[in-house]
């Protein structure tokens, strides 16, 4: 059983590796509104950056150094309507986080975790994972790896979902939600005020 220290102690240490190969050098991220995936990734890979999240309903992140993002905005894919730069401090998801994953790698040797109790989705690739020592594995490679938040709403409509709740910060991923999977009632929990909202959100469609 994975003790609550030992969680926040992995997450620091993930916190603290990310930020430190981030510091090694200037890059950064920006969202590309808009455009067809199979066009855009080839474009991406001819400047030198990595589809670091792909979020699906339109909208994927690159990431890279400020220099390649530079003539991303200059250059932008066939159909991408705007690039927006994003206010991170590096090129998260790529292999300028490599350091992280060497130094999360080995804190997590000494977890000792369990399986999951519910259907624990994997951004890898939106696949489900059944067991604990496969969950603690994604999560170390997934620091230097992108996102695939669009094949995890593949595996949720599958599953049938029918409530999306995101945890504070939260917004962007029931935004994304709203517009690839309708009908899936979304709440953002961004306050304790919203902590009603999620508890009748979770009675209503718990017994579905």
């Amino acid at each position: 059983m994975l003790t609550e220290e030992a969680a926040l102690g992995f997450v620091r240490t993930r916190g603290l590796g990310m930020a430190e190969a981030a510091a090694v050098t200037e890059t950064g991220m920006s969202a590309l509104l808009g455009g067809d995936p199979e066009v855009v990734a080839p474009h991406l890979e001819k400047l030198g950056l990595t589809p670091a999240n792909v979020n699906g309903a339109g909208q994927i992140v690159a990431a890279g150094t400020l220099e390649q993002l530079a003539a991303l905005e200059a250059d932008k894919p066939e159909g991408v309507r705007r690039v927006v730069p994003l206010k991170v401090a590096g090129a998260f998801h790529t292999h300028h986080m490599a350091p992280a994953v060497t130094e999360l790698g080995k804190a997590a040797q000494d977890l000792a975790v369990s399986d999951p109790a519910i259907t624990y989705v994997s951004n890898a690739d939106g696949k489900a994972v059944a067991t604990g020592s496969e969950v603690v594995a994604r999560l170390v490679s997934q620091v230097s790896n992108p996102v695939r938040w669009d094949l995890c709403m593949e595996t949720l409509k599958e599953l049938g979902t029918t409530a999306l709740i995101e945890v504070c910060p939260g917004g962007t991923l029931t935004g994304l939600a709203k517009r690839a999977l309708p009908g899936v009632k979304t709440l953002a929990l961004k306050s304790p005020d919203d902590l009603d909202a999620a508890r009748a959100l979770i009675a209503e469609h718990a017994a579905r």
